[in-house]
């Protein structure tokens, strides 16, 4: 129907456009002619000044003795022709079928005109005009067809627990029996709640690609337009596509867009986005039964949706789709390597151990870097020392090599990051030391990298006291070796990551004696920035002060110790860092040890986990760039 529509709409326009060049055409023809009376016309035949004449119905034409043409009407009872024959005069005839065509025509332009239009407009209106005016009030929702690039629940890794919830859905969807049988039903939502990047529209991919139904896909801003019941009308219309093909999945992405609490903010809340949440929660669980229709939906801001959005029966279920612990990571990190040539040392536990805080997204950006660099240099596999340089450019950027610092820039740099690394190798509650470098990466001049073994849940008082002493190392070691008027802006960091621990000690988790076991973080006024609630009294904020000051300064006290107990060992380590810039591993050890930072081919030894394949080089015989023509970086000496 659709088809025949705009057949005869463009037939319409065709014959429109013939008739209005066939109007100009004979206007134009009419204007090359002068009109003249017959009476005229009847002594310019007398003359012989009519060289030749055409007949058209009651129009004549004829040519001067001049070369003009001229034009006059004849009356009908007018014996002109025998005239004309006998004064010689070349005389044509033509049908008259051609004008009264036209004259039809003409006569019904208007009524085309018409019909045109009102084709156009139905056109519009029957469906075949979404993105016109008439389609504001349809659904954009699309139906996900993956012939190619299907997702599995394969394909999804780390969030074991929110992909089993997820599975039982697709067990629901195939074999409700098996469930119906006990008295459960079929749930009629799931939000996904997580973090940006943790794998919730991959997780409803998987599920589209798992389940064997139909599965729309549509984002919680495209119900949303400036005029008001837009919205409301597309709900309409989406729930009535799902329920025709039900059982069907419904997604929307990104719900707190359209999801969000009624009421809330300054001045009431928007009048189109609460009638699309009202018919969007009359859809979900209203008056009448919403059969065989699964909504999932997607969120990073649980806090800001309605109350009635989350109750059972419309959202049943709530899965938590978390950043992943150090087993979630190496299991993505799997699947993003799949397409990877990885070379022999490549080792994904140790890359997933130095990622902690890192979503599935962080991580696959982290594998495709490492990819990238590999190719950079004319690599045929991804070795260990691109996954290690991807990730410390995705963490700290890129290395500034080009970065021209003096000789006692480099060295304060050195003795800096070596009393980071050796305080955190003295103290037994550290994370293990993996890499210190004295390469510009980013703001920084330098870095020393600790790796743990497991991720931490959580922190005792002990491990926080070591991680102060550990942070603010940097600072004493610059003023053990050159004077407390010596030292330097570097440790502007070291005291800020301090700062943050200590209050938090004070503030929230309840580690100082005097405070006591009282949140402070969101009551006092000028750390959170929230001027909320109950402030708290002068002495109350001098005494947090004094506390966050006193185990900054036990840190840095303790720190100074260690270095000036191991002083030899501190020397060791920056005067290595200078040589070799980097060092990693076991490394690290050795070097402070008095040793070189590798062993020699005669001895038998493999490296610890924690030794990386990115090796030290002397800074006599500084790292290899990648020349232009993409050579391979030449073996790395000791």
């Amino acid at each position: 129907m659709g088809n025949a529509r705009n057949f005869a709409f463009w037939i319409v326009l065709f014959l429109l456009i013939l008739t209005l060049f066939n109007l100009f055409s004979n206007g134009q023809s009419s204007m090359a002619s002068s009109s003249v009376s017959y009476s005229e016309f009847v002594a310019a035949v007398d003359a012989g000044q009519v060289q030749t004449a055409t007949l058209d119905g009651e129009t004549l034409s004829y040519q001067g003795a001049d070369g003009k043409l001229y034009q006059t009407i004849v009356p009908g009872d007018a014996a002109i022709t025998n005239r004309l024959l006998d004064k010689g005069v070349e005389v044509k005839a033509e049908p008259q079928q051609q004008s009264s065509v036209m004259s039809l025509l003409t006569l019904l332009l208007p009524v085309l005109l018409l019909i045109g239009f009102w084709f156009f407009m139905m056109n519009r209106m029957q469906g075949g005009g979404k993105g016109g005016a008439m389609g504001f009030g349809k659904s954009k929702a699309k139906m996900l067809t993956e012939r190619e690039g299907r997702v599995t629940f394969d394909d999804v890794a780390g969030i074991d627990e929110a992909k089993e919830e997820l599975e039982e859905i697709v067990e629901f969807l195939r074999n409700p029996q098996k469930f119906s049988r006990l008295g459960g039903t079929i749930p009629k939502g799931a939000l996904l709640v997580g973090p940006p990047g943790t794998g919730k529209t991959l997780l409803a991919r998987a599920i589209a690609g798992e389940a064997g139904v139909p599965f729309f896909t549509i984002s919680g801003s495209d119900f949303v337009e400036m005029f008001v019941g837009v919205g409301a009308s597309r709900v309409r219309d989406m729930f009535e596509q799902a329920k025709k093909n039900a059982p069907c999945i419904v997604f929307i992405d990104e719900i707190d867009a359209v999801g969000r609490s009624r009421g809330a903010g300054y001045g009431g809340g928007n009048d189109e986005r609460e009638q699309t949440l009202n018919q969007l929660l009359v859809e979900m669980d209203g008056f009448e039964a919403n059969e065989g229709v699964i909504i999932l939906a997607a969120t990073n801001r649980r806090d800001v949706l309605d109350p009635a959005l989350l109750r059972p029966g419309r959202f049943d279920r709530q899965v938590t789709v978390p950043n992943p612990d150090i087993k979630g990571r190496e299991k993505i990190l799997g699947v993003h390597a799949r397409k990877v040539p990885l070379g022999p040392d490549a080792d994904m536990r140790i890359i997933a151990r130095g990622t902690p805080g890192f979503s599935g997204a962080d991580l696959a950006n982290l594998v495709n870097e490492a990819a990238l660099m590999a190719a950079r240099v004319g690599r045929r596999f991804v070795t260990m020392e691109d996954f290690e340089n991807a990730k410390d450019k995705v963490m700290m950027g890129a290395e500034r090599r080009s970065m021209v610092l003096t000789d006692d820039q480099k060295e304060k740099t050195a003795y800096h990051e070596a009393g980071h690394a050796v305080v955190g190798l003295k103290l037994p509650q550290c994370d293990p030391v993996y890499k210190a470098t004295i390469i510009p990466r980013g703001g920084a001049l330098g870095m020393v990298v600790s790796l743990p073994e497991i991720d931490r849940l959580n922190w005792h008082r002990s491990e926080c006291e070591e991680k102060l002493a550990m942070t603010m190392a940097g600072k004493a070691a610059e003023i053990i070796k050159y004077g407390e008027d010596n030292v330097s802006n570097g440790p502007a960091g070291d005291i800020q990551q301090a700062s943050g621990l200590a209050r938090a000690m004070v503030m929230r988790w309840g580690m100082s004696d005097k405070v006591g076991n009282i949140d402070y973080a969101e009551a006092a006024e000028g750390y959170s920035g929230n001027t909320a609630g109950f402030s708290v009294s002068a002495n109350t904020k001098e005494l947090i002060e004094d506390e966050v000051k006193r185990f900054i300064q036990n840190g840095y006290d303790t720190a100074f110790k260690i270095l000036s107990e191991n002083q030899n060992e501190w020397e060791r380590l920056a005067e290595g860092l200078l040589e070799y810039e980097t060092l990693t591993g076991a490394e690290i050890q050795r070097v402070m040890d008095g040793e070189p930072p590798q062993k020699g081919d005669d001895e038998d030894d493999t490296p610890d986990e924690g030794t990386s394949s990115v090796t030290a080089i002397p800074k006599t015989k500084p790292k290899a760039k990648p020349s232009g023509d993409g050579d391979m970086e030449p073996e790395p000496t000791a």
